[in-house]
């Protein structure tokens, strides 16, 4: 199904209806052109591109470059006389981006039923929860689920590692062409408060929207300046579902709760401590490996069972049972969704040849999912010495040293501190930061690899280690490139086996 081109004046009409324009157009402005390409990739540029100025890291030279490449016309809050080309100025570059985006792509989101997740943790397990279960629903189509994620994409078309949790607009609604173009009915996203602060999102229709839980995080210069930015970013969601899904054991449960009925025509609430819920959970319990959890929710009352640990994914599964609730999906995709789904990064276990050794793999990476992460661990690993390797991230959420720290410190026999996307920052001084707040045994290995196998060798006595924060990414960002690298299962398979050969349960 190929796009259909229009021309630049139907760009400009679209900028005005809307009220972004900051000055009257240009004159020699070529309205009546086709735009061939809308780019803000000057190496991407070709004959009869609209170019678009953004970022905090744009260069006149970018534009400069797309200008001999081929671009005759092009949208920014600042113009550059430099350049020999019109100049559509607009108030707002980032509310701009989005329906400039969704026009070229021939607004696709609109032939969807996409699903946005957001909350401060569990975003990803939720999402993947819900791409199992309507696989499953859509497998006699022959059809599958998108989804959008901090750990992959995958569109119909593109399936690859993700780098943003929500990506720009441009590469947002190529997605939804993709996914339209191929076939797909359902599409699931989480949706980050930069997301919704910054209107990568604008103006796109979600058939349901789901509020996780709220917690402290992202609050940074270049990210939220307090927590009220942070949470009100994220109520946002709400005006543009046509269902909202809402979990009340959260904090600020009552707040999001009537954001929520104010800003959407339906609303369905889920909970562990409400039986007056929509979607009531509870006697959930371990089975085996297994959890087991009873549901009252109607249609989709009954037990329902999760086959990756982690006591606290019952709460992302009443998340996702909510939204199948909304959507009419039928229990029996949802029972054998939930049952067979995985979220690659999140929650993997991997032991050593004698289980004397077990370590987990999982994406924790903010006070919340720490918390809930060490607490599940010592209930379900009781006893057992608790090493924690892990890090934070260069420029972003700097209230994640101290809290990481803390809690990892009340909660470790050890923490080894380690590079994790140090990004433009120095990663030892990032170590030494998370360090001041550590009040048991720490080490810093900047070398990741080298800090795992560190702390998967020191083990003596029964132990638990608990690497986080990168999952199953396969690349670090260094400066402002992304570096290719093993993934932390990569490292915990190949040390767990270095222990057993070292201490004789194998041989080499």
């Amino acid at each position: 199904m190929g796009l259909t081109l229009f021309p630049l004046g139907d760009y400009c009409a679209l900028l005005d209806k809307l009220g972004l324009l900051a000055a009257p157009l240009p004159e020699g402005l070529e309205l009546g052109r086709t735009v061939e390409l809308l780019s803000y990739n000057s190496r991407e540029t070709v004959p009869g591109t609209l170019f678009l100025c953004k970022g905090a890291h744009f260069k006149p030279e970018y534009l400069a470059d797309a200008v001999r490449r081929g671009a005759f016309a092009y949208v920014s809050e600042t113009a550059y006389p430099s350049a020999d080309l019109p100049c559509i100025l607009v108030q707002d570059m980032r509310r701009a981006m989005a329906p400039l985006a969704a026009k070229y792509y021939n607004d696709p989101a609109r032939h969807l039923k996409i699903i946005g997740l957001t909350g401060t943790k569990g975003k990803s397990s939720t999402a993947y929860y819900l791409k199992h279960i309507l696989d499953e629903y859509l497998a006699p189509k022959g059809q599958t689920c998108g989804v959008i994620s901090s750990i992959d994409t995958w569109d119909g078309v593109e399936r690859f590692e993700s780098h943003l949790t929500t990506p720009e607009p441009l590469e947002l609604q190529r997605h939804f062409a993709h996914a339209r173009s191929s076939g797909m009915e359902y599409l699931v996203m989480e949706v980050s408060s930069q997301a919704l602060k910054y209107h990568r999102t604008l103006g796109v229709p979600f058939a349901a929207a789901a509020f996780l839980n709220i917690g402290n995080d992202h609050i940074s210069p270049i990210e939220h300046p307090d927590f009220e930015d942070y949470f009100h970013s994220k109520l946002k969601l709400f005006s543009q579902a046509a269902l909202s899904c809402v979990n009340l054991d959260c904090a600020h449960g009552e707040e999001t709760l009537s954001a929520a009925r104010a800003a959407c025509p339906a609303v369905l609430t889920f909970s562990q401590r409400d039986p007056a819920a929509a979607v009531y959970g509870h006697s959930a319990r371990k089975f085996g490996d297994d959890i087991l959890f009873q549901v009252e929710a109607g249609a989709l009352s009954g037990q329902y069972r999760l086959t990756m640990p982690g006591l606290f994914n019952v709460e992302n599964a009443l998340a996702a049972i909510a939204v199948c609730l909304g959507l009419g999906i039928p229990g029996d995709a949802v029972r054998s969704g939930l049952s067979k789904a995985r979220v690659p990064g999140r929650m993997e276990v991997y032991s050593n040849a004698g289980g004397d050794v077990t370590a987990i793999v999982d994406y924790a990476h903010n006070r919340m999912s720490f918390e809930t992460l060490f607490r599940s661990a010592k209930r379900e690993y009781p006893g057992r010495r608790i090493v924690a390797v892990f890090g934070c991230p260069g420029k972003k959420a700097f209230d994640r040293r101290r809290d990481l720290g803390e809690v990892a410190g009340a909660c470790s026999d050890l923490v080894v501190l380690t590079e994790e996307d140090s990004g433009e920052e120095d990663t030892l001084s990032i170590c030494q930061e998370i360090a001041a707040h550590v009040a048991c045994e720490c080490r810093i290995e900047p070398n990741r690899g080298e800090a795992i196998r560190q702390a998967v060798l020191s083990c003596r006595v029964p132990s638990l280690l608990l690497i986080t924060g990168k999952g199953a990414e396969t690349r670090q960002k260094r400066g402002l490139a992304y570096i290719d690298t093993p993934s932390d299962v990569e490292y915990v398979q190949t040390f767990l086996r270095e222990w057993d050969v070292k201490n004789g349960l194998r041989s080499l």
